[in-house]
């Protein structure tokens, strides 16, 4: 998509304050639960506007220690975000470049090389996922999935035919505070300090697949990092920013991609 283009030293995927949001990414939403799961843009302080009639928003929590969600809400932005909501997380999620049907893996996909990954979301209190495709300069390609609900690192085979192999990582948000900033985190990812992982936990565990059986071995990304395929953002959660660099978080960030609370 983008490996032939001159790719500046900062690159935004997704900005829910554009003219157009997901005009990069497709969306997909589990049809057979209309009052459940949607993707909605809204304002992160008074939720309006709201969702189609048949769809009923979850109540976002506290970010305060002590207090329940119904007297202290935490401290939003009073600007539009992206609403990702689903009980289904598999069937509910963004994704960029756009899926196509039945298509292949496509090995050079985004093809961006920049090597920091960047996402500004909000917490709501129930499961989270979001992937990232990354390739070596061999072309081996690799999935790393961050999930709230996982426990400990796992190497997952796939049986779709190509389909890369899938590092699944546990992650945690912040633990509530007495006195936060913000209800938002910015989740970043040194893309190729995980390369080496695919290999390491294949040695340390047996090759399994999704469906928990055992999956002959197929070949994994080592070396050195290349670049990044897509990402895919699952339900449920609230969503700002995507957006890739080449240098570390602890240098300046354009102040457009501070969170600010309202």
């Amino acid at each position: 998509m983008f490996a032939r283009s001159v790719q500046p030293d900062t690159v935004s995927l997704f900005s829910s304050t554009g003219s157009l949001p997901l005009g990069l990414f497709s969306t997909q939403v589990d049809g057979s639960l209309p009052s459940d799961s949607f993707i909605h843009l809204l304002n992160d302080t008074t939720s309006l506007p709201p969702p189609s009639p048949s769809a009923v928003l979850i109540s976002a929590p506290s970010v305060y220690r002590d207090e329940d969600s119904d007297t202290s809400q935490g401290r939003e932005l009073s600007q539009t975000v992206l609403h990702i909501q689903s009980p289904t997380l598999q069937k509910t999620f963004v994704q960029c470049p756009p899926l196509a049907p039945h298509a292949a893996w496509d090995s050079k996909g985004l093809g961006l090389k920049h090597t920091w990954l960047h996402i500004q979301v909000r917490n709501l209190g129930r499961d989270w996922s979001f992937e990232v495709g990354i390739a070596d300069k061999a072309g081996r390609q690799g999935i790393i999935r961050c999930s709230t609900f996982q426990k400990s690192p796992k190497l997952i085979h796939n049986r779709n035919l190509g389909a890369p192999p899938l590092l699944h990582l546990p992650l945690a948000f912040p633990p509530s505070s007495s006195s936060p900033l913000t209800a938002w985190s910015t989740i970043t990812l040194n893309l190729p300090k995980f390369v080496p992982h695919f290999a390491s936990l294949s040695h340390n565990q047996p090759s399994s697949d999704e469906r928990g059986g055992l999956s002959s071995r197929v070949p994994l990304p080592g070396g050195m990092y290349s670049h990044l395929t897509f990402i895919k953002i699952y339900a449920t959660c609230r969503l700002r920013r995507v957006w890739l660099s080449d240098s570390a978080p602890i240098t300046r960030t354009p102040w457009e991609f501070e969170l600010y609370g309202n």
